[in-house]
């Protein structure tokens, strides 16, 4: 039986949290609730805290006050029920693509034989069979972002927890990126927390969008549309554009709004 995730996702709660390093906090009184299988995309300016609550959320770092759980449990540190994925792929570079996804199940203490299928399976699903021996310098960014896909999922978790990981990649790329996420997202039902800049972006992938500004969650609204294509220009997404670009200032960072789209003064 081909390896796949688990079919449930996790439950994530934040409770009036206050997010960030000792003396610096980033984000304070954040309350907002993933549902297990649903994705919450996060927005925000540079320097808002988007990654600081991600990594709270991976357990990298302790919250500084209130409550993070995932399913009820205080998150204390690492665990493998969630998976981290970044901008940058992280690949170790004297490690082939398949030794770069069996990494995690090696330390996790997978026999040999088992990480292999595993890993193979999920290089088969990211759409790179046979490039199994190649290293990360031999293929593309958007394979390389693939590949780091297949080993954030081939540990089964219940959580995928994405730092702008299709930033650096061209329109086109990160448009067949964004449909990979989706089709194997459909597979695994796994909870996502996904940071964007790209208000399109963040729209067309999560069932939920949350706004972060000047250290705080300032509002979450319901995708109309979620995963649909076509609907980028149906009025209710139309007009939720313009809601988050307009909470945003429309920053250039976010792209300017069109004329439609600018608030009337």
């Amino acid at each position: 039986m081909p390896p796949t995730s688990s079919d449930s996702g996790a439950r994530i709660a934040l409770r009036d949290a206050t997010l960030g390093r000792p003396g610096a906090p980033a984000l304070a009184g954040v309350s907002v609730d993933v549902h297990p299988g649903q994705v919450l995309t996060v927005v925000g300016p540079s320097g808002c805290g988007k990654s600081t609550l991600l990594r709270t959320l991976a357990g990298l770092l302790p919250p500084l006050g209130g409550q993070v759980t995932v399913d009820g449990v205080p998150v204390r540190g690492p665990g493998a029920e969630r998976a981290l994925v970044f901008q940058e792929d992280a690949l170790l570079p004297w490690r082939g693509l398949r030794a770069n996804v069996e990494l995690p199940l090696a330390i996790a203490g997978q026999g040999r034989a088992a990480r292999r299928e595993r890993a193979a399976h999920w290089l088969a699903r990211v759409g790179l069979d046979g490039l199994e021996r190649r290293l990360p310098h031999q293929v593309s960014g958007g394979q390389r972002q693939r590949v780091q896909l297949a080993r954030a999922l081939a540990g089964a978790p219940r959580a995928v927890l994405m730092d702008e990981p299709f930033g650096a990649l061209d329109a086109r790329t990160r448009a067949g990126m964004q449909d990979l996420l989706v089709d194997v997202w459909r597979d695994t039902r796994a909870s996502v927390v996904f940071v964007t800049h790209d208000v399109d972006e963040a729209l067309f992938l999560g069932d939920r969008v949350a706004l972060l500004e000047a250290g705080r969650l300032t509002a979450v609204h319901d995708v109309p549309h979620p995963r649909e294509r076509a609907a980028r220009d149906a009025p209710a997404t139309s007009e939720l554009r313009r809601t988050v670009l307009s909470a945003l200032g429309a920053r250039s960072e976010f792209g300017a709004p069109t004329p439609e789209e600018a608030p009337l003064s």
